[in-house]
């Protein structure tokens, strides 16, 4: 088998993600890694078992590699996006797409020229049972979508003292908790309901507005402790906590909640979608188990197995039932997906994956949020 082979750029708590990802797909080499120097990209190689290091520029003149996993931070994904695009490369990139909609609108029109396999990082459409609620309410059984209430809830940051390069704007832009974990939400929010957000109320809070920045390295999640004297106060300008009212364009209302301080939970996306027949709620810390609300029977609870849900959801499972398919899995199902594109060379003409124009579509709706938290108002999408 010829192997399509692969570069990741990036090291950070999500490119080894992606790498651990690829390497459970037989036909996915993941042959070289990118990092900002060539010492930082040959020891993380040689962490990871990676046998080709280089830095990016490097990383592009590689004709053997041909496909690009972006998984460096948020300031870095439109430049790197476009080189690697005019490379001849796939391309695969973390959410956000950009830092602004005329960056991300720049991407969606080069990969359109080039015919390129493109693709944005929302993962959580991958749970299964993510995808047997869309499933079952393009087949009638949710009905009139009444409502969505959502909730994204971390506690990552929940101590002055937690830091990390989001809390940067100039890394990652001038929103952070919605930009970041919000906009898994408000993607798989279109993507289940097929519904279209048409305007936002927005309101957000900074709760630490002074934050203890490490001055050594500290990782995502990395749960390391510094002492007092290894810290230097830093001012936080983007929000920790956000909620937003919704409408959409079947004329029904929503609300989402957002927040990296909420103590106790570690990475917790809960979706209820009320309809006119039944109401659907799921949690991504209970992954394998979806509700089903009735109002004149009882209610009932769908186990994710794959002699149980939809025909057209089956391909995102790969083991029986009780045999529990987690975080991990939803970027090998995805990444399925996109390398059978990659397979034929192209982007096809209806992708069943995330790409560039969904990441456009959700740095939108998270930019009139934002625009809207400044002007506490109501802001058409």
């Amino acid at each position: 088998m010829n192997k399509i082979k692969v570069g990741v750029v990036g090291t950070g708590f999500i490119g080894p993600a992606h790498i651990e990802a690829l390497r459970r797909l037989p036909n996915v080499e993941v042959a070289a890694l990118c990092e900002v120097t060539a010492e930082l990209a040959r020891e993380k190689a040689d962490l990871l078992g990676i046998s080709r290091s280089y830095v990016f520029d490097e990383l592009l003149l590689q004709d053997d590699i041909e496909v690009i996993h972006i998984c460096t931070p948020n300031f870095l994904h439109y430049s790197q996006s476009k080189a690697a695009l005019l490379a001849g490369k796939h391309v695969i990139c973390e959410k956000p797409l950009a830092k602004d909609l005329a960056e991300a609108e720049e991407l969606v029109e080069l990969a359109a020229k080039t015919g390129l396999v493109n693709a944005v990082h929302f993962n959580l459409r991958y749970y299964p049972l993510a995808r047997q609620m869309k499933s079952m309410r393009e087949n009638g059984e949710l009905g009139e979508i009444y409502s969505f209430i959502g909730s994204y809830l971390q506690d990552w940051l929940f101590y002055e003292t937690d830091y990390n390069w989001r809390l940067e704007p100039d890394k990652s832009g001038d929103s952070r908790a919605i930009a970041d974990i919000g906009s898994h939400l408000m993607d798989i929010l279109e993507y289940i309901t097929g519904l279209k957000t048409t305007a936002v109320l927005a309101d957000f809070n900074t709760i630490h507005k002074t934050r203890k920045k490490p001055l050594k390295p500290v990782e995502t999640y990395s749960g390391k402790l510094l002492t007092p004297e290894d810290y230097a106060d830093v001012p936080i300008t983007t929000e920790d906590h956000a909620n937003v009212l919704l409408r959409f364009d079947n004329g029904s209302k929503g609300v989402i909640t957002v927040s990296q301080v909420s103590a106790g939970r570690k990475n917790r996306m809960s979706l209820e979608i009320s309809g006119s027949k039944k109401t659907f709620s799921w949690t991504s810390e209970a992954p394998n188990e979806m509700w089903i609300g009735n109002r004149d029977k009882s209610n009932e609870v769908l186990m994710r197995d794959p002699s149980l849900v939809n025909p057209d959801v089956r391909s995102l499972i790969t083991f029986p039932g009780g045999h529990n398919e987690g975080f991990p899995d939803t970027s090998k199902q995805m990444f399925k997906e996109v390398y059978a594109a990659i397979a034929e060379g192209k982007q096809p003409e209806n992708p069943t994956y995330p790409t560039f124009a969904d990441g456009y579509r959700e740095l939108l709706i998270c930019e009139r949020i934002l625009e809207s938290n400044k002007k506490q108002a109501w802001v058409e999408v």
